[in-house]
């Protein structure tokens, strides 16, 4: 899935929206919507990298982010938020989740 876009705040500053695969359940049946809030394109996804999820490319302004998810990440602290992504255009009834609540938790050894 490669469904993504980004929207410039008149600030200078983006709203990255991509579709991914979900890496909790890394079979890639399931799929989620993550937000992230950045100076520019580059450092959204640099973020997302640094979380783990490598294979992360940004390619063309397909499917940006709604008004909605702008100010869902906006007012979010960490400015990095996900839920499931949208099935046939229809938008899921769940509130947006921090990015910590999606990753796998390391294993102590």
């Amino acid at each position: 899935m490669a469904a993504g876009g980004f929207c410039k705040l008149p600030n200078g500053r983006v709203v990255v929206a991509l579709n991914l695969p979900s890496p909790a359940t890394g079979d890639g049946s399931s799929a989620v919507r993550v937000l992230v809030h950045a100076h520019n394109r580059a450092r959204a996804l640099t973020r997302l990298r640094n979380l783990g999820m490598r294979a992360v490319y940004l390619r063309g302004n397909a499917a940006p982010p709604t008004p909605d998810e702008i100010t869902a990440v906006l007012h979010h602290p960490d400015g990095l938020i996900w839920r499931t992504a949208p099935d046939n255009g229809v938008t899921p009834l769940e509130l947006w989740r921090p990015i910590r609540s999606l990753l796998p938790r390391p294993t102590a050894a």
